[in-house]
Order: C-alpha cells, then sequence, then structure tokens
C-alpha cells in the first residue's frame, strides 16, 4: 500500500492546492482505488466495474518533461485494465495545457465540459475519455 504522507508531500511539491494525507488515507482505503507511485511522480485511480477515473497525476516540478508522466498514465491503464475497466475518465483545467497535452498524447478525447470547476468558479474542467483497447 502507498504512504499517503509521502503521496501527499509529493503532491504538494506539484500544486498549489494540495491534498492532505489524511485525504489520500481516506481515498486509498476505498474499493477500487490504487497508486502507481515511482520516486518522483504516481498517478491514483479508481477502478469500479468497468470503467476507470484518474483521481490525480502528480510529477515533482523537477521531474516534468522527461516522460514520466505518460510512463504513470501507461501504468494506471494497465492496472486498470486489469481491473476489468474498458474506458478511463478525467477532469483537468482548461488552462492546464501540458497536462491538456499529456493526456492528448495518451489517447484521451473531450467528452464533456464543467464550467466553473476549479479555482473558485474560475477555470473550466475538460472532461476526457479514452477507451482501453481489448
Amino acid at each position: 500500500m502507498s504512504d499517503p504522507t509521502a503521496l501527499a508531500a509529493l503532491h504538494a511539491s506539484a500544486f498549489p492546492a494540495p491534498w492532505s494525507a489524511a485525504v489520500f488515507a481516506d481515498l486509498l482505503v476505498q474499493p477500487g482505488v490504487f497508486a502507481v507511485v515511482e520516486a518522483d511522480g504516481f498517478i491514483l485511480m479508481r477502478a469500479v466495474l468497468d470503467e476507470a477515473e484518474i483521481l490525480t497525476l502528480a510529477v515533482r516540478p523537477s521531474a516534468r518533461g522527461a516522460g514520466l508522466g505518460g510512463r504513470l498514465v501507461g501504468q494506471g491503464a494497465v492496472r486498470a485494465a486489469q481491473a476489468g475497466a474498458t474506458r478511463i475518465f478525467l477532469e483537468v483545467a482548461e488552462d492546464n495545457a501540458a497536462a491538456r497535452a499529456l493526456y492528448d498524447r495518451a489517447g484521451f478525447r473531450q467528452i464533456g465540459r464543467r464550467r466553473g470547476y476549479y479555482d473558485g468558479g474560475r477555470i473550466d474542467a475538460l472532461v476526457l475519455e479514452r477507451e482501453l483497447g481489448a
């Protein structure tokens, strides 16, 4: 099992509004939730029946641009498929160009929009989906 304190510390290095260790601890005991962790990043996902969701993806700023995010998404997709998922969903901030490019390279496509989802209602979330191959 992943260490909630370590995940929270890494998340804090990657985001201005990080999740606490308590949030990670609560998530990690829920059915279907799993983390794929490397030294400089992690992906936290939930797989339920035939659907999976990326809850968060964090890469330490000093490690960005070297392919770690793509590797984590790929490893998470494999784990989700092993759990029975046939598709993955996520929300990404419309103004997060780097994350949007990462998910585009990973085969996600936009299927919706959540108006005012981030930053106190100022930034829309794009809902993305990726079908997992048979």
